[in-house]
């Protein structure tokens, strides 16, 4: 699985079913991406960049897994990724538009991939949703007001969804990372701000993608069966709820 470390754990009951990962060309998508195709689920890749999207459909049909660009069959495990653009930003100098865009691509986003996947869910009597929150909108942090407003009201979309359609037959849960090392950590972060920063964590390291594509895989098998609206915070200890 390229340069990925094998999932922790294996869930027999994914195989054969279809995902939908939104945001899933890089990063954390990608991994869950990934991590879903070495459990047989047939992956449906999604993203802005047509390129980074096809590079990551190659990475995963070589390693002999199924990865595909458009929708195959009825989409059982959703995973609602996309989202970001938190770099802070002080209330005065934000404005409406700003604001708008925001919640937009974090919040209005999601409510919009849950709205058009879940009628085939509801139809099937069963489904997984997995939608990305973020540390900052658990506690107060130095992202923007916009952004973590956003990710707060990705944590109650959470639970109100939970409670609506959990009679259903599908479960809705979230995550809620703090810093995942990625290219921008990597490109615009100096090394010792790095070590820094993960010295501040209880467990004194930066996530990896790696760490929430394996709470993602737990959140949609069969092992968290009894589990809906929860928001799990992988954060290395930086957020205790």
């Amino acid at each position: 699985m390229s340069a990925s470390k094998s999932p922790p754990s294996v869930y027999p009951d994914l195989a054969g079913k279809v995902a939908l990962v939104t945001g899933s060309s890089r990063g954390i998508g990608a991994e869950t991406a990934r991590y879903l195709a070495a459990n047989r689920v047939k992956v449906v890749i999604n993203g802005r960049q047509a390129e980074a999207v096809e590079r990551v459909v190659a990475e995963i049909n070589a390693s002999g897994g199924a990865a595909i660009e458009r929708q195959l069959g009825v989409v059982s495990l959703l995973f609602a990724f996309a989202g970001g653009d938190g770099k802070p930003e002080p209330i005065e100098q934000l404005t409406e538009e700003r604001w708008d865009a925001v919640m937009a691509g974090n919040l209005k986003s999601k409510f919009f991939t849950v709205k058009t996947f879940l009628p085939g869910m509801q139809r099937h009597g069963a489904g997984s949703i997995v939608l990305m929150c973020s540390a900052g909108g658990r506690a107060p942090s130095e992202a923007s007001l916009a952004y973590s407003s956003a990710q707060a009201g990705v944590a109650m979309l959470t639970r109100n969804l939970a409670q609506q359609l959990g009679k259903t037959g599908v479960r809705v849960n979230a995550i809620a990372p703090s810093t995942v090392m990625n290219d921008k950590i990597r490109r615009y972060m100096p090394e010792d701000q790095q070590r820094s920063l993960a010295a501040s964590y209880a467990v004194p390291r930066l996530g990896e993608p790696a760490d929430v594509a394996a709470a993602a895989l737990f959140l949609s098998s069969d092992a968290s069966s009894w589990i809906t609206g929860i928001v799990l915070d992988v954060a290395g200890g930086k957020v205790m709820l």
